[in-house]
């Protein structure tokens, strides 16, 4: 037989029936360059991943998938596994969608590059990258009768570009809400699939926000599976749900899952079985065509995410309500309702007045810091004492009355900046920095006043409503002289990320335990206006410029919040300062340098008396 007949042959030889996970058992390699585990690809890693990945397959009947699941626990590589089936074995043009350009880039060269150069049918069916040849792009890619490309949520133009048969969507919950005027971006890419058969949508995601989360809103219009394994012990099949975790703190070693049936524990090393005898319950009846998927992080493979570590996270996580958000959202696969209003009022925190007296350093506070806002006829000015992992005490809130135009008011904050606050050891200690925000209408006073008064930790700052700036940034010559040019010794402007440090501060203020190592204090004397104003804001979800659905920290109607920024500030202060000292040890240096402090103190103090009494002795004769 010639190689014409042969090829003749092939042709008429019906396509072997696959399904996904069949094709990516039998071809898939895993690459070190995306992987922790590379070589062979096998679901029996992953069992829960087979079904979902199953539904993509050519002759199954579902055409849209959603999988809410836990980050790291193999969504993104179903999707990849998906995408590697079609190229092979049912090839037609396929869109993949990411939240931006650059996050497509980004899985183009660490996951879709290495996958088809690992699996070498994949590798036989696409040109390899040439500088002349546009078959192979890092955003597009030929193969026999077919094609791939990627695009971003944020791309009209590239949601829009041409019909595919198949649409796989990573990350739906970080897409823009509306792209360049022209709509949601899940529902253009849909449309691009319209007037294929056997059309195949995929939407992965971990949640993010209640009501607000794209994924859970899918997962809600589906029929809803969860995956079931069997009790190691009495056999019953279950969901494995966090609150059926035990676990000691003081030995997260020993950390057991409670069958929800019999009440007996056990741990982990049965996890393998499970799964692998594990199934898919649907919950609800859905429309049809969809299939919802939900994992948590429960059900991550032995040697990835442990129970033990899931435990860990959690303590460290469950005092800091931002740190929690995550880690309800990734690990859990669960949405986070942001309603800080709700738990938050004057009254109530009223009650958590201690018995210090205003103006003094209880045992704890390490060193103070100071933040100052500008009104157009005052300085508000909070003090804020810190110790050991950031826990903190409000020592005092002034106002300073005046025009801040006029010169008295800043001599006015001289005495204060200079203050020698009364330590609980008998000791004293004078702020180490003072934040001013320079944004109002007294710029140009305020640089001045930073610029003369450096020596004394005084520093200008602005701030950025910006999400995920740093505490404080960098910072920048702001001073120039009257032709337009930098002063050398100008004064310096820290950037202070504005929504960065109220997350931290409020969280910590909603879900603050008294054992807790951020704990916040406040003097006995705290009022309930200081209380209204440090929770005047509250967070709503808005959208940015670039169309990103983020949460804005908004101000109450009507309700003064100068408390507030004083407050943040103050943390700033604090951020900068403890960064001039190595991170694991800057506590106890801090400590050690407020002992050795006292010690000169109590030297200086003696020989006051000394001389003191010395002349007293003089004086009687």
């Amino acid at each position: 037989m010639n190689a014409w007949e042969k090829a003749f042959n092939d042709g008429l030889r019906p396509t072997e029936r696959l399904t996904v996970s069949e094709w990516s058992n039998r071809y898939r390699r895993l690459s070190v360059k995306s992987s922790s585990e590379s070589g062979k690809f096998r679901t029996s890693r992953t069992p829960y991943i087979e079904e979902p990945m199953d539904c993509l397959s050519a002759h199954d009947d579902t055409e849209r998938v959603v999988m809410m699941f836990a980050s790291q626990t193999g969504k993104t590589e179903s999707m990849n596994c998906a995408l590697g089936y079609f190229i092979d074995h049912a090839p037609a043009p396929a869109l993949i969608v990411n939240s931006t350009i650059e996050m497509s880039k980004r899985l183009s060269k660490q996951r879709l590059d290495p996958m088809i150069e690992e699996t070498p049918v994949l590798k036989a069916k696409i040109a390899p990258p040439r500088s002349r040849d546009s078959s192979n792009t890092m955003m597009a890619k030929d193969f026999p009768n077919g094609f791939f490309i990627l695009t971003g949520s944020n791309s009209a133009t590239g949601l829009r570009s041409t019909p595919c048969k198949y649409v796989l969507m990573d990350e739906v919950d970080s897409f823009v809400t509306d792209v360049d005027g022209e709509g949601d971006p899940v529902e253009l890419a849909v449309k691009r699939a319209t007037t294929f058969p056997k059309r195949k949508i995929l939407l992965t995601s971990t949640p993010t926000i209640k009501d607000f989360s794209r994924i859970e809103a899918e997962y809600l219009k589906s029929d809803q599976r969860v995956y079931k394994v069997p009790c190691p012990i009495c056999g019953e099949y279950q969901q494995l749900e966090w609150k059926q975790l035990k676990f000691d703190k003081e030995n997260l070693k020993k950390t057991k899952y409670e069958c929800i049936a019999c009440k007996e524990l056990f741990d982990e090393r049965h996890k393998t079985k499970m799964l692998r005898q594990g199934k898919w319950e649907p919950q609800a009846e859905g429309d049809g065509i969809t299939k919802g998927y939900r994992l948590n992080g429960l059900y991550s493979p032995l040697g990835w995410l442990s129970w033990e570590q899931l435990a860990r996270e959690f303590l460290a996580a469950k005092k800091d309500a931002p740190l929690l958000k995550t880690f309800v959202n990734t690990r859990l696969s669960e949405t986070w309702s942001d309603d800080f209003e709700s738990a938050l009022t004057a009254e109530g925190l009223l009650k958590r007045c201690e018995e210090y007296t205003e103006g003094s350093c209880p045992d704890g506070v390490l060193f103070v810091t100071q933040g100052v806002d500008c009104q157009k006829d005052r300085l508000e000015v909070s003090t804020w004492g810190w110790g050991a992992k950031e826990e903190s005490w409000l020592i005092e809130h002034f106002v300073i009355n005046g025009d801040p135009h006029q010169s008295q008011v800043w001599k006015d904050l001289d005495y204060f900046i200079n203050r020698d606050y009364e330590h609980a050891n008998g000791k004293t200690i004078k702020p180490v920095i003072t934040a001013i925000d320079s944004g109002g209408i007294h710029t140009s006073e305020v640089y001045q006043y930073a610029r003369e008064r450096q020596a004394l930790g005084v520093i200008a700052i602005k701030g950025q409503s910006i999400r995920n700036k740093p505490p404080i940034g960098k910072p920048t010559r702001v001073d120039i002289n009257i032709k337009g040019k930098s002063l050398k010794k100008g004064s310096l402007l820290y950037p202070v990320g504005v929504d960065t440090v109220k997350n931290t501060l409020i969280g910590r203020l909603k879900s603050n335990a008294e054992d807790s190592d951020a704990y916040i204090h406040f003097h006995a004397t705290t009022g309930e206006e200081y209380f209204k104003q440090i929770t005047s804001e509250r967070q709503q979800l808005k959208t940015n410029r670039a169309g990103f659905q983020v949460t804005m920290w908004v101000k109450k109607p009507n309700q003064r919040n100068e408390a507030l920024d004083c407050w943040v500030y103050s943390y700033a202060a604090m951020v900068l300062y403890i960064s001039k000292y190595p991170r694991n040890k800057v506590w106890k240096l801090l400590e050690q340098k407020l002992i050795n402090k006292g010690n000169v103190q109590q030297r200086k103090n003696a020989t006051m008396m000394d001389n003191r009494n010395n002349q007293n002795y003089v004086n009687s004769w």
